[in-house]
């Protein structure tokens, strides 16, 4: 097996729409699972008519869907229809994993929950993802990224200080929740593979909100233990200074000078040496309480020259130091392409135009683990999935006119 491919022979079933759950299941596609994701027919995957391209959207092949479905094959189910819930069943006894993100209740009211298909294949792994978890007294209401990252107090540690709170840029709850979850099922793979549960499956519940929430433990201890309420400090490291984001000549600086030795080379690459000694500076704890003095000054000599200049000083005595990048910006850079980060599809069906995705982030061996087909038509696999269930042509065409497919 290729080290890049090493969920090889691991066939899951997405049943999921949007975000968190597609953006879990693009990892393990990445990774090397065979994804089939079921949609319902004719629309499918809410994400398909979502996205900055309104003619994709036309198409059910929107932006949003072709950034987390590339790699994965699509089938067309109605689970409203008992037909199409033997049919899901029917793929539950030779798949691994069931990863599903509707709210808590729904696949029991389809019949289709953990209890139902862990009999058809007690070996399966089953993931459920949601906003809250499928326990507790928050469990049935709606969520979307907006409301979990304002539950998780992650809007009241964004923004500066005093003033409105922020959300982050991107869908980081849906985001992280997804990557929690793509972790948890290989997780419990591994398990299985070892023999752990005498070979039996597993049922996984993701929240979306604890799932943000345990990233943060870099600010939330400052509570739990030290008893400090995080607050929201704009672009500054709330443990050290100077350690922001700075004006320059023509645009920002991020400076994270944060042991003595690197404030110091700061001073000496601004040329201004009494900062070392002045009693407002000297500590960290002293920097700490005089961080707008020292800011003001810091960006006084910051504005006469450009960002690369101030980037290329700083790193040459070992304080770290980057631009401020927009996102075709970051896109451009060398570094982003020599490390294989990105992938490309050419005349992509249904899109009709080359596309370029994300790959995960992930090197092994030096190399890239990267999905080898773009993202699917809506049902594009009808006929090849069924076919392998023993159904003949005839059939599917039945179902597809009936409304099951």
């Amino acid at each position: 097996m290729a080290t890049t491919k090493p969920l090889a022979g691991i066939t899951v079933l997405d049943l999921t729409n949007v975000l968190a759950g597609p953006f879990c299941c693009h990892q393990l596609a990445h990774l090397g699972a065979d994804v089939i994701k079921v949609e319902a027919p004719g629309r499918g995957d809410l994400a398909r008519q979502l996205g900055a391209d309104q003619g994709l959207n036309e198409k059910l092949m929107g932006v949003s869907f072709m950034a987390q479905n590339a790699g994965k094959r699509s089938v067309t189910l109605n689970l409203k229809d008992p037909r199409g819930k033997e049919i899901l069943k029917k793929l539950v006894a030779n798949a691994d994993v069931v990863v599903e993100n509707f709210r808590p209740g729904v696949m029991g009211r389809l019949e289709l929950g953990y209890d139902v298909l862990s009999k058809v294949n007690p070996a399966l792994i089953y993931c459920a993802i949601s906003g809250f978890g499928q326990t507790g007294p928050m469990k049935k209401l709606p969520a979307y990224d907006q409301i979990v990252q304002g539950l998780s107090g992650i809007m009241t540690i964004t923004g500066e200080e005093d003033r409105e709170t922020y959300r982050v840029g991107y869908p980081v709850a849906d985001t992280i929740g997804g990557l929690t979850a793509a972790y948890a099922i290989t997780a419990a793979l591994a398990g299985r593979a070892m023999g752990s549960n005498e070979g039996k499956g597993s049922f996984i519940d993701i929240s979306m909100l604890e799932s943000v929430i345990a990233t943060m433990g870099w600010v939330v201890s400052n509570f739990l233990i030290a008893g400090k309420q995080p607050t929201a400090n704009g672009n500054d490291n709330f443990t050290s200074s100077p350690s922001g984001t700075f004006r320059t000549q023509e645009g920002k600086i991020n400076i994270a000078a944060n042991k003595q030795e690197q404030f110091e080379a700061v001073c000496d690459v601004l040329d201004l040496p009494d900062l070392k000694v002045d009693p407002r500076f000297v500590t960290r704890t002293e920097r700490l309480s005089h961080r707008r003095e020292l800011s003001d000054l810091l960006e006084g000599a910051l504005v006469t020259q450009t960002t690369d200049h101030w980037v290329s000083k700083f790193n040459a005595v070992g304080v770290p130091a980057g631009a401020v990048l927009t996102v075709p910006q970051v896109l451009s850079l060398p570094q982003i392409a020599d490390r294989g980060m990105l992938a490309d599809f050419t005349d992509v069906p249904g899109a009709e135009r080359d596309i370029r995705i994300l790959r995960t982030g992930i090197k092994m061996n030096g190399d890239a683990p990267s999905v080898d087909a773009p993202p699917p038509v809506l049902g594009q696999d009808n006929e090849t999935i069924l076919a392998a269930l023993g159904m003949s042509a005839e059939e599917v065409a039945t179902l597809k006119a009936e409304g099951v497919l």
